[in-house]
């Protein structure tokens, strides 16, 4: 594999110690990288930029992945012209594609209440998989957050947590009365679970007591989703976290509070989920607007 430029690596470097992206997001930037330069390679003298986009949509790659990639040169060039590798920016004026709007997936209430019934709470791993659902759906977390929450992380008396997201920002969200009943059932049995060899505070353990991974945070949803009768291509941690959001704003919740709870960057992509029942919609309005009557 033909190693990255010099100033292609600084770059990726100053993703992590400078913006705080996470190692996955920096390994997306370096294979889309690769992908423009070999690119550059084949294409010789008449490589450039906006070629590079037009032959990402001639493979056939979804909008959001063009996007993606074009974020990676465009952040790439800029990073260039500000630590004066570069003159100029090529990437000024090619046009992002364009993304679709797709709406999150969410389960129904009564869905939800099923998922939760599902564990058997007669066996220590019942009584851990109710503590994990009930902790997914109330914090709206993401699985990455979710297996790393440790206990020192938690606060039951108060009844919140502390999640750390992307670029290790941390935020303090509310467990709710059934997530903390929950996690309070779940402590001892932890305690009964944990390896002598894991020396990690992590709240969530496996059957062997040593850390829970996202793939096993995974099949424990998609498990107890089986039971509850729901289809696993609808189920996911990631649709927890789209169904908390979206009751939530069904609930009343203004958009401002859903996006500090689910630790979105920008309320833009909060909003979608105002997207997700127009039947709410009209209900606030007639409700809300002084001439809508």
């Amino acid at each position: 594999m033909t190693p990255l430029p010099a100033d292609a690596e600084e770059f990726l470097g100053s993703l992590r110690s400078e913006r705080g992206l996470s190692l996955n997001t920096v390994t997306a930037y370096r294979r889309d990288l690769r992908d423009y330069f070999a690119f550059l390679d084949d294409a010789g003298a008449s490589g450039d930029v906006g070629r590079f986009v037009a032959s990402l949509k001639e493979r056939g790659l979804a909008r959001s992945t063009r996007a993606r990639k074009l974020a990676a040169v465009r952040g790439y060039h800029r990073f260039l012209v500000v630590e004066g590798h570069a003159s100029d920016d090529p990437t000024v004026l090619v046009e992002a594609p364009r993304r679709g709007q797709t709406l999150p997936k969410a389960l129904r209430i009564e869905e939800i209440e099923d998922l939760l019934d599902a564990p058997d709470p007669t066996t220590p791993l019942g009584v851990r998989d109710v503590a994990i659902l009930e902790f997914l759906y109330a914090t709206g977390a993401r699985v990455t957050e979710a297996v790393t929450v440790g206990l020192t992380d938690l606060n039951l008396e108060s009844g919140t947590v502390i999640v750390t997201g992307k670029g290790n920002k941390q935020r303090l969200i509310p467990l709710g009365s059934h997530a903390r009943t929950a996690i309070e059932r779940y402590l001892p049995v932890r305690h009964e679970l944990l390896s002598d060899r894991e020396r990690s505070d992590v709240l969530f353990v496996n059957a062997r007591g040593t850390s829970l991974t996202r793939q096993g945070m995974w099949d424990i949803v998609k498990r107890n989703g089986r039971r509850a009768g729901i289809e696993a291509e609808a189920l996911s941690p990631h649709v927890l976290r789209h169904s908390a959001a979206t009751h939530m704003v069904e609930g009343g919740a203004d958009l401002r509070t859903v996006q500090e709870m689910l630790g979105h960057a920008s309320i833009s992509t909060t909003q979608v989920y105002t997207l997700v029942s127009p039947e709410h919609l009209y209900e606030v309005y007639v409700t809300a607007h002084p001439r809508a009557r």
